[in-house]
């Protein structure tokens, strides 16, 4: 069930909050009910894939207790191997094949493969926690509580990507702790919050973008000011979408007494590329710098092997997001504009923050096109548009669109943060409670239409 939808505002998360906080005072029943309503939680979408998580996260779990009990580096690769093949079996198999294959001149017809939903997010969680065991920085936890820092529901399906040693420590703190009260508040708010920019602004610009996309892929040729529409709500929505869902797993961490790592810090003010890696999806970033490049070698060799270790890293954040040839372009798009970034910080001249800044969204944004295309035609196409060689008409731009793509950059680049608002220390004034309340109303009523929309990240 979605965040955004009625059955898991009306009945599952008050249903779950209830009974956890009943059983709170025992650690064995509190985290049980954590596990239970988790895997609830996932089953709801397609039961058919609870097996598999749950057998991934026993697998993984023995992994390591056969590892404790028999010393031995090569178990944990072993685990490695297995977690990368589950995920490798199911998202990548049919690209891989098709590649292969056609290599050889024959043609593939695609397996019927179901994606299960957040598998790369999960199998990413358990894989660090296995490299952390090998490099001695992770102790072995009881298959309850392993399961419920694999299974937590509010970052099951898109993150953040949680480690073991953020979360699994937390459990042990009693709920009714002191300060408890304010946390389970300001969570609550920033859930409504996420919700609200989920539901009046991700899901709003969806159409928009659509539109504009829809349209190439079909053949069609569209305007300068067409493709700059669609382009910018899609750079809009998915920033919206995407840190909503964080904002409202951030959110219901703290309900539960529960602190989640950050994912995003308004990450279309940077002013270079790797301002911007460090402030979107910040917790792949943090996975991919510790796990891949700094293992790779990091910067610690030549100029020629780090901007290397670079490329193969974001080719993998590429590949990580998706099983086409676009978003390993993407990636590797990326990669070779930190690897220019690296270089220009080397030299004395600095860029007008103005001018760095509208740069490095210029990038940002074109990039999107090929993270958004459906093949390298439609973003050539795309493209074309957008530099104005198909000519710098504006027919088909509708003004409310454009005033709707107008609000939600100011929101995006001058607005605070969902987070800092869930922070402001005057929060509890009364104004603030009705403004949450009247949002939450509003929200419970505006998905009771029909016309929540699943998350874009559900389908990495």
């Amino acid at each position: 069930m979605l965040f955004s939808s009625q059955p898991f505002l009306l009945f599952f998360l008050p249903l779950c909050l209830i009974v956890y906080y009943t059983f709170a005072a025992s650690y064995a029943a509190r985290i049980t009910v954590l596990t239970v309503a988790s895997i609830g939680f996932y089953a709801w979408w397609d039961p058919r894939f609870v097996p598999l998580l749950a057998g991934m996260i026993v697998m993984t779990w023995s992994v390591v207790r056969i590892q404790a009990a028999l010393p031995r580096a090569w178990i944990l690769v072993v685990g490695v191997a297995l977690n990368l093949s589950v995920l490798g079996l199911f998202k990548y198999v049919n690209f891989f094949a098709e590649n292969i294959l056609d290599a050889a001149g024959v043609a593939h017809e695609p397996w019927n493969i179901i994606l299960p939903l957040g598998i790369s997010f999960f199998t990413f969680q358990q894989v660090s926690y296995l490299i952390d065991r090998w490099r001695g920085n992770a102790p072995t936890y009881g298959l309850i509580e392993y399961a419920a820092f694999v299974s937590f529901f509010p970052q099951l399906i898109a993150g953040p990507i949680v480690r073991h040693n953020q979360l699994i420590g937390q459990f042990a703190d009693s709920p009714w702790r002191d300060g408890l009260a304010e946390q389970v508040s300001r969570g609550l708010v920033l859930f409504t919050l996420g919700l609200l920019k989920k539901v009046f602004f991700a899901d709003e610009l969806a159409p928009i973008a659509d539109a504009g996309f829809d349209a190439v892929a079909a053949g069609q040729v569209i305007s300068f000011g067409e493709s700059w529409l669609a382009t910018l709500a899609y750079t809009l929505q998915l920033y919206f979408d995407f840190s909503a869902y964080s904002d409202m797993a951030i959110g219901l961490g703290a309900m539960f007494g529960l602190s989640l790592p950050l994912n995003f810090d308004a990450p279309y003010r940077a002013l270079d590329i790797r301002a911007f890696w460090r402030r979107w999806h910040m917790t792949l970033s943090s996975f991919l710098r510790d796990y891949v490049y700094i293992p790779l070698g990091g910067n610690r060799g030549s100029l020629v092997r780090t901007y290397g270790t670079v490329m193969a890293t974001m080719l993998l954040c590429g590949l990580w997001h998706g099983a086409g040839w676009t978003f390993i372009a993407w990636g590797a798009l990326h990669g070779a504009a930190i690897c220019i970034n690296r270089t220009w910080s080397r030299g004395v001249w600095r860029l007008p923050p103005v001018i760095a800044w509208l740069l490095t969204m210029f990038f940002v944004i074109a990039g999107w096109v090929l993270f958004r295309a459906e093949s390298f035609h439609v973003a050539a196409s795309f493209l074309t548009a957008m530099s104005g060689f198909a000519g710098f008409q504006a027919a088909g731009v509708d003004l409310d669109d454009i005033g709707y793509v107008f609000i939600g950059a100011l929101f995006a680049v001058a607005g605070p943060t969902n987070v800092a608002v869930s922070k402001k220390p005057d929060l509890f004034k009364r104004r603030f409670a009705i403004a949450a309340a009247c949002g939450l109303f509003l929200v419970t009523l505006r998905v009771g239409q029909g016309r929540g929309l699943e998350f874009i990240y559900f389908q990495f």
